[in-house]
């Protein structure tokens, strides 16, 4: 996993290095500009691959949120109405494949923001390459430290931020709640080796468990398209755990939990912000019910914000959106808030008001930068599966 992050963080230098290139052949201001009366937001998702329901989630919010501006007159910047226009790329949950719709939205199509990809591993070299282009990127859903932070320096980057909260934080809840609220004593955990996101989700689980006199009976590792599960199942039924943590995303989780139940396998399962997509229902249906996991908000909010933002969406898609849906959402509100705070739609400009932002009323709750990290600072919600349905249980507030 190591050498192929390594491989992946190369690419993202390599296609550094020609924006710098190019760059360097332009005007001394590197800030990208909006042309005319028209702002060019790019949006790179996971459309098709592995994970296609999260790249339709995002780009379906973020249409929705572009046609909302729009129609309301566009985004009053200066004293003067401009419109709003997205680029779409499909990453096809690829690093590598990341990493060139970034390139291709900074060099040919002029954004002067980024947002998204949605799963870490895109969203890591993509934000190597917005960093060194001093494009604004926020990724909705990648929760992964390395995502916002120059891991050679040690220090945040200055162009990248999430709208999401860190896995550190998701891991640290899971952990305690698992320990407090579900009271149990031995953790087991199954988790794809192969993903950088969810490798350190169950990392940091284990670590908070055991810290807090919990102990890990066995830590299971499988591979992305793995499909036969029956021997790390087995290991874990005989280490008899109290909760299994399962962070797998919604496409695997069906086929884990079902195999574990006809192994015998009775003990609940506990997941994180991977099982967060509606087809989750579809797929594991009765198998998952009474099951909790960790999400970025409830469709069932009271929240006036977030009650209009499902309204809405149910009309235009016929469908409830999940937090991906929700969390884009407030990736572009985010960036229209900061471009009206700026009086400016050029990049830097950008940068400099989002870093800024203090209690934004988003979809998924207040949203708040500290001016220090792209990193936010806000809640989680843990989600009871039940009856067919994700139901709010609880928020955990940092």
């Amino acid at each position: 996993m190591k050498n192929k992050l390594n491989r992946i963080l190369m690419l993202a230098m390599a296609v550094s290095l020609v924006l710098i290139s190019t760059a360097g052949c332009s005007k001394k201001d590197s800030s990208v500009k909006a042309e005319a009366d028209v702002i060019k937001i790019g949006v790179i998702a996971e459309l098709t691959g592995e994970i296609p329901a999260v790249g339709a989630s995002c780009k379906n919010a973020a249409e929705m949120a572009v046609k909302t501006l729009n129609d309301s007159g566009g985004l009053e910047v200066g004293g003067k109405k401009m419109k709003i226009k997205i680029q779409i790329e499909d990453n096809a949950g690829r690093a590598e494949q990341a990493a060139s719709s970034a390139q291709k939205l900074i060099t040919q199509e002029k954004v002067v923001a980024i947002i998204g990809p949605n799963s870490s591993g895109g969203a890591i070299p993509t934000s190597e390459i917005t960093e060194t282009a001093k494009i604004p990127m926020i990724t909705p859903w990648s929760t992964n430290p390395k995502t916002t932070i120059d891991t050679r320096l040690g220090k945040p980057k200055r162009y990248a931020f999430r709208a999401c909260y860190l896995d550190s934080f998701q891991g640290q809840v899971l952990a305690l709640f698992a320990k407090n609220t579900l009271h149990a004593k031995k953790a087991a955990i199954l988790f794809d080796s192969s993903s950088e996101v969810l490798k350190g989700q169950a990392e940091v689980f284990k670590n908070t468990f055991e810290k807090n006199g919990g102990s890990v009976s066995a830590y299971e590792t499988y591979t992305q398209g793995d499909r036969n599960f029956s021997a790390q199942l087995t290991n874990i039924k005989n280490s008899t755990p109290d909760v299994i943590f399962l962070p797998s995303y919604y496409s695997d989780v069906p086929l884990e939990v079902q195999q574990a139940h006809r192994l015998g396998i009775t003990t609940p399962f506990l997941g994180s912000d991977a099982w967060a997509s509606s087809e989750l229902l579809k797929l594991c249906g009765k198998d998952c019910d009474g099951y909790y996991f960790s999400s970025h908000y409830s469709a069932s909010s009271k929240s006036p914000d977030t009650i209009k933002f499902v309204k809405d969406y149910e009309a235009l898609y016929k469908n409830t959106p999940d937090d991906v849906a929700a969390l884009t959402f407030d990736a572009f509100g985010i960036v229209f808030e900061a471009i009206k705070a700026a009086g400016s739609a050029e990049s830097e400009a950008i940068r400099n008001a989002i870093s800024k932002i203090k209690g934004y009323h988003g979809v998924t709750g207040n949203i708040s930068f500290t001016g220090e990290t792209g990193d936010p600072v806000k809640g989680v919600v843990i989600l009871e599966i039940k009856n067919g349905a994700f139901n709010w249980y609880t928020d955990v507030n940092p």
